[in-house]
């Protein structure tokens, strides 16, 4: 049976393994010290941030296929918001999601999917993957001590697109092409409160500010009842300012996350503070995926179609299709 590291275990990576775990002898690498990438979830007791995806939608049959027995363990659950659209201050649009317009959540946390996805795989965590070198026709992966971890037949990069330029051969015939791709940034703003803040929603999209997201995070289902906002700012806004000092960032995103909500928010009991410095892109138009079967590398990613959960699913799902037909 042919062996197979996959560099990232998000849902890229892990929806990649498990289509291939009957084919190949997977083994994923993480530098974090959880699965689940930007589907994460940050928890300060008694608060709990999920920091970066927010929620998603089931928009095909084969995601919905692959969902499905998430819902049904409890892993997944629809959550119900309040949602609005706000220009500066100014909510100019309302809509209860529901049935009709299901938004979806990982419980109790988003990164309860990863968790879920990476049981029974050979996951190494706090492993980064520094460099990768061919012996004998096969590749050879280094970690940042140098230390051998392993000789693979074939290598998946499922991590964003500067890191997988970083790690592949230059000589790929789709290297250009990935080395040329940009993701966009975000700071992500996390508040606990001791006492409820009387919100007018439970998530908004913020337009004409330098936040572009706020949250009740308690409101997700399966949360528990510790109040908590969670913010993102604009990926523009984070672009310019991500080497910026941490504590003036914080301080001028509570400032204009006060100013939407008509709240002093900095009266918080818990405030944190996380950049990412690829969270996000427009959505592509090339392929959900790259495979060099001479070589024996392929490179998959929510970057390659758009920054969403299921594109990361698909993404991952096309891959693994690919890699079957050369296994």
């Amino acid at each position: 049976m042919a062996t197979l590291a996959i560099i990232g275990a998000g849902l890229t990576g892990l929806t990649a393994a498990h289509q291939l775990g009957e084919c190949a002898k997977v083994t994923l690498f993480d530098k974090s010290r959880g699965t689940s990438g930007r589907m994460a979830t940050r928890r300060a007791a008694p608060y709990a941030f999920d920091h970066g995806a927010q929620f998603f939608k089931i928009r095909s049959d084969a995601f919905g296929a692959f969902v499905d027995p998430m819902i049904r363990d409890g892993v997944v659950g629809r959550w119900d918001a309040r949602f609005v659209e706000v220009e500066d201050t100014r909510i100019v649009k309302r809509r209860q999601w529901g049935a009709e317009f299901p938004h979806y959540v990982g419980m109790p946390g988003m990164n309860a999917m990863g968790k879920y996805l990476a049981q029974g795989l050979d996951v190494r965590l706090g492993t980064r993957i520094q460099s990768m070198q061919q012996t004998d026709n096969r590749w050879a992966l280094y970690d940042e001590q140098g230390a051998l971890q392993g000789l693979y037949d074939w290598v998946v990069s499922t991590v964003p697109a500067q890191q997988a330029a970083e790690l592949l051969p230059a000589s790929l015939p789709f290297y250009s092409t990935v080395s040329a791709i940009h993701l966009q940034s975000c700071f992500s703003l996390m508040l606990g409160f001791e006492h409820p803040i009387d919100m007018a929603f439970d998530a908004a999209l913020v337009r004409e500010r330098d936040i572009s997201w706020i949250s009740v995070n308690s409101s997700k289902p399966g949360r528990n009842s510790a109040f908590s906002l969670l913010v993102h700012s604009s990926n523009q806004w984070a672009d310019q300012h991500l080497e910026d000092n941490r504590d003036d960032v914080m301080e001028y995103l509570c400032r204009q996350t006060s100013e939407v909500i008509g709240c002093d928010v900095r009266q918080a009991g818990h405030l944190a503070l996380h950049g990412w410095r690829f969270a996000n892109i427009e959505r592509q138009s090339g392929p959900t995926h790259f495979l060099c079967a001479a070589q024996r590398v392929g490179v998959s990613g929510d970057w390659l179609i758009q920054g969403r959960v299921e594109a990361a699913f698909k993404s991952g799902s096309d891959l693994a299709e690919a890699l079957k037909r050369e296994l």
